[in-house]
This record gives structure tokens, C-alpha cells and sequence, in this order.
């Protein structure tokens, strides 16, 4: 069944009070034309500036009266109260309303049809929040958002339009990159998208692949109001990664079955990883090469903004930002420090509970192509529920990097800063830097050219590079316990990503 024979439905029942949680004014009432074609029934609108009108004909001035009240709240309401005919009523600008005796009172009255006829009414708007005398009588309804073929042929129009405002030049359109367009515009209301489209049209008369990047950064934009997504479009390359050979070989077998591409057997889309490991060796930066291994963007929850001291409102940012990801998708989403977001053991352990089944179930039943990606420093902290087999498709430790990929990072990082690897002794480098991580090994780097600003050398030497290994503690020395303890729980619980 339809949205709009859902609605049909509802009208057909005289549902006495809908919501409808929508910023589509226009789309809203298109779909209750609709739907009133079916249910047969008076459709009406009220609105601060003009009170009330009638939409699904056209009156003349002088008929029905008692209708045609100021734009009042209250005084609107004893009009809709007195009317004999069963009627449609969609109230635009309500919500302030919501707050007074006596708009509450009739809202009532007329809900609980107190001397009233069958009205339906419904309080349309983004963001209403119901007073409790009225949720438990309220049904929310959420219109059906545009397919795939209502964007492509929005698309179109926008490119019509764009010819018709530049005296018949045609848009230059290349096929793929509109069916990609198309695609990643699935999840916005037709309005929002049709605004992202013109805009992509009429920045240079084109529709090509260099939209792409725009589009995805617009759509964020639109979807993440509330900020509760960091989102990176130009993400890693695995080329910026030294070493975790493996975990790249296991991207790289993944990637068209997460694209969707046809293979020759029918597997299952991969749905993520954890990575666990010692800080500073690459955890973050793996994260950010999947969604690069991919080609899709990365988007990263930072759980510290979902928290909220309300009550159910920490569980209602989480539920936003993952339908945010899902519109986003494909993507990869990024949860940084997992344990500490999901950790069971302090004072907000029930909300923390809800968080975590939330996010279990979401991970269990979600369809979209959101490949989520956690990092964990402290697993001790990590709750059973998550580490159990099945809720992540593999649990990669990364260790500190071995010689050969020791000498890898401090090739990265000597060339990512203007300077020539193969002018050092980049063995003798390696030998001196074990026990270190990669961020180590960067800031060896790093300080090193400090070192050589001083001295007002063009490069560090090699002396200095030396030297400021040997000044270096790595944390696998200041904390040999904490660190020995991890690798020796992750031997034979995890994949070696390396």
C-alpha cells in the first residue's frame, strides 16, 4: 500500500488529530489533495497570515461565512468546532499555540469530538513538540520521500530550466555521473534536492562527475543540522598508510560487493570493522583510508555531541544521526574511541544501556551501505555485547609497526614534507625507532626539522634525525605494562592488520 492510500486510509477513518513533522509545506499539502480525492472530504489550511482558507475548491467571497474568521488561533478553532460538515484541517503555524488554555482547551474538545462533527486535524511543521494532553491522542504520519524516478525526472526539469534561462544552450550531461547524481539525492525531500540539482546545473551548465564532491558536501549540510556528523569527502588514499597490508588486501576484496557491483557469487555486503590497537599506530588514519579504499565518503559520530542531560533526548540524537548516515550512504561511518562512549560502568549506565541496544539493533538491521568503522584504545572497557562474533564482520589489531614498516613511515612522512627519502639512511632509522608508532615516527620527523630551522639548514640530517630517536620515550616504554598487556590479549583474539 501507498503513503498516500495510508493517508487515504486515516482520512477515510476521521482520524481525529495527525502530525506531520515536515518542513515541505508545499509537499505536504500536495499529498493531502490527493489524498482527499480518495477520502472525499472538505480540505482546509489555516495559517498565521491568512487564517483559514479552503484548498480543494474555490469559494467565493461571500460563501461560508463563519468561516472566513481573523487569523486567530482560538477564534479559528471555535469556527472549526461550529462547522456541521466533517472537514480536513492542516494548522501550518501551530506551534506556539500549543502553549495556551484555551487553544489547547478546543484542541481538545474538537479531538476528543466534544459538540463537534468528525474533523480531522493536523499540526504540520518541523520539530513539534506535543503537549502531553495531546500525545497520546496523536497519530504521526511521514510522507513517502521521492524514488529514484521522481529525481531523475526532476533532474531533467532543472536542465530544461536552465536551458530555457540561457537563450536554448543545452546542458552538457554525462550519463553516469546523473544516475550517480540521482542516486546520492535518494533520502531528500523533492524541494531539497531540487535546490542541490539547480545549484550543481547552474554553477558551470553541466552535469559530470566533479559534481559529485558538491553534492555530497551539500547534502551533509542539509541532513546534519545539528552537527552531530564531522564529514570528510576527500578522504586517505591507503597509499598515506604505511604498512597493514592485510587489512588492506580485506578493503580491497570488499569494495565491489559494498559498491554493489555484480560479482560471479552472491555474498553479503560487508556491514564494518573494529580496529583495536596501541595509540598512535594508525588507527584513525585506517579508518579514514577505508572510506578511501572504497571511494565513498567518511562521515565520523562523535559521541561526546549526542549526550544530552534530557531525558530520551541523548537516544533521540543517536537515532538522528544514524537515519543521517543512511540518507549519506554509501559511506563509511566513523566512531572513534567506541569504549568510551558505550562504557556500562559509570553513573549514566541506563543511558549508556539504550545507547548501546540502539546501536546494536540499528547494526543488526540497517540496509543501507554504512560501512561503520570503530577504534578502540581500551577493550577491557568494551562491553560483550559488542565484541561478540557477528556484530562486526572482522577485529583488526594494530600493532607497532616492525622494522620494514617503520622505514615505510619515515619514508611518508619524510616525502609529505618536501624532502627526499632516499638522501638518508632510512635502515639505520628504522633500527633506531623501535618500540616507536607511527605517530612517533612523525614526530621524530617532525622535531627534527625543528632542530634544522635552528641551525638554519634547508633539511635535517641525519645526526639530528638519530638524535632525536634517541631523545624519544615511546609510550611502549613509559607504559611497557598497559602496551604488553594489550598485544598479549589481542595474540590469538584478533587479525593482525599488518
Amino acid at each position: 500500500m501507498s503513503r498516500n492510500q495510508d493517508l487515504a486510509t486515516l482520512l477515510r477513518a476521521r482520524t481525529p488529530l495527525l502530525l506531520v513533522e515536515s518542513a515541505d509545506e508545499n509537499g505536504v499539502i500536495e499529498g493531502f489533495r490527493h489524498a482527499i480525492s480518495q477520502a472525499l472530504r472538505p480540505l482546509w489550511r489555516w495559517r498565521i497570515t491568512g487564517g483559514l482558507e479552503r484548498l480543494d475548491l474555490v469559494l467565493d467571497p461571500d460563501d461560508d461565512e463563519s468561516m472566513r474568521e481573523a487569523p486567530d488561533a482560538s477564534l479559528s478553532l471555535q469556527a472549526i468546532k461550529r462547522a456541521r460538515d466533517p472537514g480536513v484541517y492542516l494548522l501550518l503555524d501551530f506551534q506556539p499555540y500549543l502553549r495556551y488554555p484555551m487553544t489547547l482547551r478546543l484542541l481538545r474538545e474538537i479531538v476528543q469530538r466534544q459538540d463537534s462533527a468528525e474533523h480531522t486535524l493536523v499540526l504540520v511543521g518541523a520539530g513539534i513538540e506535543l503537549p502531553e494532553e495531546l500525545a497520546a491522542s496523536v497519530t504521526r504520519f511521514e510522507f513517502a520521500l521521492p524514488d529514484k524516478e521522481a529525481l531523475a525526472a526532476m533532474l531533467r526539469e532543472e536542465a530544461f530550466r536552465y536551458s530555457r534561462d540561457h537563450d536554448g544552450r543545452r546542458v552538457t550531461v554525462d550519463a553516469d555521473a546523473a544516475r550517480a547524481i540521482v542516486r546520492n539525492l535518494v533520502g531528500l525531500a523533492l524541494d531539497d534536492a531540487r535546490r542541490i540539482a539547480r545549484k550543481l546545473i547552474y554553477d558551470d551548465g553541466a552535469i559530470g562527475p566533479n559534481d559529485l564532491p558538491e553534492l555530497a558536501r551539500a547534502k551533509h549540510a542539509l541532513l546534519d543540522r545539528d552537527g552531530l556528523l564531522h564529514f570528510e569527502y576527500e578522504t586517505a588514499q591507503f597509499a598515506r598508510v604505511g604498512g597493514l597490508a592485510r587489512l588492506k588486501q580485506w578493503i580491497a576484496q570488499r569494495k565491489p560487493a559494498f559498491l554493489g557491483e555484480k560479482l560471479s557469487v552472491k555474498v553479503d555486503p560487508p556491514k564494518g570493522m573494529l580496529l583495536l590497537g596501541v595509540q598512535g599506530c594508525g588507527k584513525s588514519l585506517a579508518a579514514k583510508a577505508t572510506a578511501g579504499g572504497f571511494g565513498v565518503p567518511l562521515v565520523r559520530l562523535d559521541f561526546g555531541t549526542l549526550y544530552n542531560k534530557y531525558h530520551g533526548e541523548t537516544e533521540r540524537n543517536l537515532r538522528e544521526a544514524l537515519r543521517s548516515a543512511e540518507l549519506l550512504a554509501p559511506c563509511v561511518l566513523w566512531i572513534d574511541e567506541i569504549e568510551k562512549a558505550l562504557s556500562t560502568s559509570g553513573e549514566d549506565e541506563g543511558v549508556s544501556r539504550r545507547v548501546l541496544g540502539y546501536l546494536l539493533t540499528w547494526m543488526a538491521e540497517r540496509k543501507a551501505p554504512v560501512f561503520l568503522v570503530a577504534t578502540a584504545n581500551e577493550v577491557q572497557q568494551l562491553p560483550a555485547e559488542l565484541l561478540r562474533k557477528g556484530r562486526f564482520d572482522e577485529t583488526f589489531f594494530v600493532d607497532l609497526p616492525d622494522a620494514g614498516t617503520r622505514a615505510e613511515v619515515f619514508r611518508l612522512h619524510l616525502a609529505q614534507r618536501g624532502l627526499d627519502p632516499d638522501e638518508y639512511a632510512i635502515d639505520a632509522l628504522a633500527a633506531a625507532s623501535g618500540g616507536f608508532s607511527g605517530a612517533e615516527i612523525e614526530q621524530i620527523v617532525v622535531a627534527a626539522l625543528y632542530a634544522a630551522a635552528a641551525e638554519r639548514s634547508k633539511a635535517p640530517s641525519q645526526a639530528q634525525l638519530l638524535a632525536e630517536c634517541a631523545n624519544t620515550r615511546p609510550l611502549s616504554v613509559l607504559m611497557a605494562e598497559k602496551v604488553g598487556a594489550l598485544r598479549s590479549w589481542a595474540r590469538g583474539r584478533t587479525v593482525p592488520a599488518d
